[in-house]
């Protein structure tokens, strides 16, 4: 752990649950959340608030292919959480009460590591940027309806991608047009932020879709 007094460094999902528990728990007002899937945040306990707080959550369209977190954020908008799904890539945030913000980084040494920070400053741009983010992204319902379909078919074709399927053998199996696979394959990709689609078998596995 790596501490001053406005910025703390941990790593790892222990230390990080050690070190924020307090500060959810104090939380009264407001917490903003961008994530690209179910499992950055998970240690954090950021969804046993109480229940008074505004919450606004932000995700990338991958996070909707998993059934579980799509399922997951119909209950938040139920209870009154706001939810979008951004086209742009997202830095994984927590801003709690506006005054504090945990950072996720990255694996570099082995473990994840995320700073927390206190200093105004910093968090009014980390903020001014979420909110630039959330006001440009699309509401969770019009995208989850849209992502239905894709989100029926991304196993089976993660599936034809990873056996090296011809796009003809993958359509004729799963009943669709070649056109209409191709379309589903890109759109796949999309989602998932893939640029090939070795790359979207690769982040479809880190993401434990398959």
């Amino acid at each position: 752990m790596v501490q001053t007094q406005q910025v703390m460094v941990v790593r790892g999902a222990r230390e990080l649950f050690e070190s924020t528990a307090h500060l959810f728990e104090r939380t009264t007002t407001s917490l903003d959340c961008a994530a690209k899937d179910f499992v950055t945040w998970h240690n954090a306990r950021h969804d046993q608030i109480r229940p008074s707080v505004a919450l606004r959550k932000l995700y990338r369209p991958s996070a909707l292919l998993d059934p579980s977190l799509s399922q997951h954020l119909h209950t938040m908008v139920e209870r009154g959480a706001g939810v979008r799904i951004s086209d742009e890539e997202i830095s994984e945030t927590i801003i709690l009460d506006r005054k504090t913000v945990i950072l996720a980084g990255d694996a570099s040494f082995g473990e994840r590591s995320y700073s927390i920070i206190t200093v105004p400053e910093v968090v009014h741009g980390v903020l001014s940027l979420f909110d630039a983010a959330w006001r440009a992204a699309t509401d969770f319902a019009v995208y989850d309806n849209d992502a239905a379909e894709l989100r029926r078919l991304a196993p089976r074709i993660l599936d034809h991608l990873n056996t090296g399927a011809t796009d003809e053998a993958a359509a004729r199996a799963l009943d669709l047009s070649v056109r209409t696979y191709r379309r589903r394959v890109a759109e796949l990709m999309s989602a998932l932020g893939a640029t090939s689609r070795f790359q979207a078998g690769a982040r479809a596995q880190e993401l434990g879709l398959i």
